[in-house]
């Protein structure tokens, strides 16, 4: 059986901002370290750190 994995955290490599996938609202939130919103530069065009070596795909079997 083969399984889907997403990402749970992603990191912007141009600005730091790190995100985390909200179930709740079904959307990426920024993340909150030691009282300071992880925002990053709220003007950068973001460069993820999920790249083409993430494999989602799981295998259970």
């Amino acid at each position: 059986m083969v399984t889907i994995d997403p990402p749970t955290e992603r990191r912007c490599e141009r600005c730091g901002r790190v995100e985390t996938w909200d179930e709740g609202t079904d959307a990426w939130v920024a993340v909150e370290r030691d009282g300071d919103v992880l925002r990053g530069n709220p003007h950068c065009v973001h460069v993820w750190n999920i790249t083409g070596s993430y494999n989602p795909i799981g295998n259970t079997s």
